[in-house]
């Protein structure tokens, strides 16, 4: 429980000052720095008593964002840091429209169950084929998707297992080690037993060998990633439906696979046709892709996709009609805007496969020049794929030891505003420091050739600084960074929390 403060907040102005502003009309007379809010504590606990004209509250608040970081310079993030302006015209347009009222708001429904249909057709739905309508919904991002992914496959074990007089008490799912931050809440969150195939130093991403030998009457399915969040390979979905196939004959199961393709939904079907991960594969039961990855839209929108309605239980669907008609809900929220969904249509409208294409073409290059830069070095050894093998990323660790590591790159090339995510590896091979960077969109070759640049620079700082200055740089980093001035030690967000039950310690960020 966090308990808030009551006491009132004390005056800011003087008499003096109280003379000058009160026959003044602050609408529009003032400047917004010779205003009393500019010498005034935000508001940080209680909802101010009085109005703040519009032009102030703006203000005041972009000046705060100002000390945020560049979105175009995050290299952490899969996320979507630019749109076409007049992309950004729709989503000013739509943001009040409640995508969910489909008696009022038709068109934009329809609009939402054709993308539906496209993303589908993108990953070979059957029913595609027969110019039926594709089943599937929009979501808030691929954490809500996975759930609903996972849910779906939990009830339909569950339908099975009661027709036979078996208990459920007991479900499974198996996935790899190198799963994102959401599986874990999905496991968590719908009581299931996790089943981890570890990585190992020879294959960074889930043995679909090893996640066959776990699978037995309690499993509700396996978790295929296309993209892993640590090093963007993709996994072997093929392979794992074959070994799939085979043991459910063998031992009379019918087990199925998730593939969360979150980041590689958008990337593989453009670069990567002839690669099989997706309803061509017969075990292949639903898919997860967020929009607002490498779909090219602003936060937040993601897409689950079911192979038919054999998958997706009828009792998880809910009808309502207090909206002014009979309608179908099968999320995890009610009200959202249609602006990400109408945005997504947008892509595919203006894009088009050709569009998509060029994008995806763009970033593998630049990807694999900054991972050539990056080798030809000789400081980094390369841990993800290239040539289009994987997302367009480069996940690499240092080659040699030194006196200093991951984490003190990423800090000093923080300087120049570069947001380098450096992170361990998955469980099993959690000594293993690295570092992350991600090619989205809006990173030109000029850009990348400034990061490169910004990276040597980094290094040649970093061998010049001795041992002992560098420890102190650390403890001044956890001192006084601006984790530890907010005095928010209670914001703990899951991929700094140790899994551990019983532990309470924070432990250095996994990517997310």
């Amino acid at each position: 429980m966090v308990l808030l403060s009551l006491k009132e907040d004390s005056p800011q102005t003087t008499p003096v000052q109280e003379a000058a502003y009160s026959s003044v009309d602050y609408t529009t007379a003032v400047p917004v720095y010779g205003s009393r809010w500019s010498g005034q504590e935000m508001p940080k606990h209680r909802i101010p008593e009085m109005e703040t004209p519009p032009s102030v509250a703006k203000h005041l608040i972009k000046d705060e964002l100002a000390l945020d970081g560049c979105p175009a310079l995050n290299l952490a993030s899969f996320v979507t840091t630019y749109m076409e302006g007049e992309a950004r015209d729709l989503l000013v347009h739509t943001a009040a429209v409640n995508i969910v009222d489909v008696e009022m708001y038709p068109q934009s429904a329809e609009i939402s169950a054709r993308c539906v249909n496209i993303i589908a057709n993108l990953f070979n739905a059957p029913n595609i084929k027969k110019d039926e309508q594709a089943l599937g919904t929009s979501t808030v991002g691929s954490s809500e998707a996975v759930i609903l992914g996972v849910l779906a496959m939990k009830r339909r074990w569950q339908e099975a297992r009661r027709k036979k007089n078996l208990p459920t008490d007991k479900p499974n799912i198996v996935l790899g080690a190198n799963a994102q931050v959401c599986w874990h809440k999905a496991i968590r969150y719908l009581e299931l037993e996790g089943r981890h195939v570890d990585v190992t130093e020879e294959l960074l991403y889930m043995d679909p060998q090893k996640a066959v030998d776990m699978v037995d009457e309690n499993t509700i399915g396996v978790a295929a990633i296309l993209g892993s969040t640590y090093t963007g390979h993709y996994e072997d979905v093929k392979t794992l439906n074959k070994l799939l196939n085979e043991k459910c004959k063998k031992e009379g199961l019918d087990v199925n696979i998730h593939v969360d393709a979150a980041s590689g939904g958008f990337v593989a079907p453009f670069i990567n046709p002839d690669l099989e991960w997706d309803f061509r594969l017969n075990r292949v039961v639903s898919i997860n892709v967020s929009g607002h990855k490498y779909g090219l839209v602003y936060p937040g929108v993601g897409w689950c996709i079911w192979r038919s309605y054999a998958f997706l239980p009828d009792d998880l669907i809910f009808w309502v009609n207090y909206l002014g008609t009979d309608q179908a809900s099968f999320a995890l929220n009610f009200s959202k805007s249609s602006a990400p969904i109408i945005m997504q249509y947008y892509n595919l409208l203006r894009f088009g496969r050709a569009g998509y294409t060029r994008i995806m073409q763009n970033l593998v290059a630049i990807s694999d020049y900054i991972a050539d830069q990056l080798v030809d070095s000789g400081r980094f050894v390369l841990m993800s794929a290239t040539g289009g093998k994987g997302l367009p990323l480069i996940a690499f660790r240092l080659k040699k030891k030194a006196h200093y590591d991951e984490y003190d790159i990423a800090s000093k090339v923080r300087e120049r505003g570069w947001i380098l995510p450096a992170y361990t590896m998955a469980p099993a091979l959690d000594h293993l420091k690295m570092l992350r960077i991600v090619v989205r969109e809006d990173m030109s070759r000029d850009r990348a050739d400034i990061l490169v640049r910004d990276m040597m620079a980094a290094l040649d700082t970093l061998d010049r600084t001795d041992k002992k200055l560098l420890k102190e740089i650390r403890e001044h980093h956890i001192s006084h960074g601006h984790k530890a001035l907010s005095k928010s030690k209670h914001a703990v967000t899951p991929e700094s929390f140790d899994k551990s039950p019983s532990s309470k310690k924070l432990k250095r960020t996994h990517p997310c």
